[in-house]
């Protein structure tokens, strides 16, 4: 079976081993892929464990379970990394989780921040990436006067340039 976090390595030689604490995550990308991969499989401890313990107590166990459980997840899209390698102390991954929950498809958007101690990486924090907004500009007509304000019609003026 392929991994779910969508390495394209079979499970057992990807994130299964973090998973079931078998060893740690060597980057901050690797601990990202088996928290993931962790929620498709409801394995909510090991979510509540990779947490950062200055806020692992925070962490709402019940409302991580029923995520978890609930949610049919999808694929995992890493968009960027931003250190977190081995011999880093921080780093950043931003990822796009994908699934189906309550009847629609959805996506999660985050920048999530990992911070090393004592040689184990964790969660720190993540930040909601929100979409860009469209913008539309209306489209100036030929006979229109010309929006660098010269007076003239804007064929005649900034349409020629």
């Amino acid at each position: 079976m392929s991994c779910p976090c969508g390495s394209n390595i079979e499970l057992t030689q990807c994130c299964e081993a973090y998973v079931f604490g078998k060893k740690s995550a060597l980057t901050a990308e690797a601990l990202m892929r088996s928290r993931y991969t962790s929620y498709e499989m409801q394995k909510v401890g090991y979510i509540i464990e990779t947490h950062h313990p200055d806020s692992r107590d925070d962490v709402d166990w019940k409302t991580v379970q029923k995520w978890a459980e609930k949610a049919q997840w999808q694929e995992l899209k890493i968009v960027e990394i931003i250190d977190g390698q081995e011999n880093d102390d921080e780093g950043v991954v931003e990822f796009v989780a994908k699934f189906h929950l309550d009847g629609s498809d959805r996506r999660h958007h985050e920048r999530s921040t990992f911070k090393k101690v004592e040689g184990k990486w964790y969660y720190v924090r993540g930040e909601e990436v929100k979409a860009k907004p469209i913008v539309s500009h209306k489209k100036v007509g030929r006979n229109e006067p010309c929006v660098c304000g010269s007076g003239k019609k804007y064929k005649r003026c900034c349409m020629i340039l």
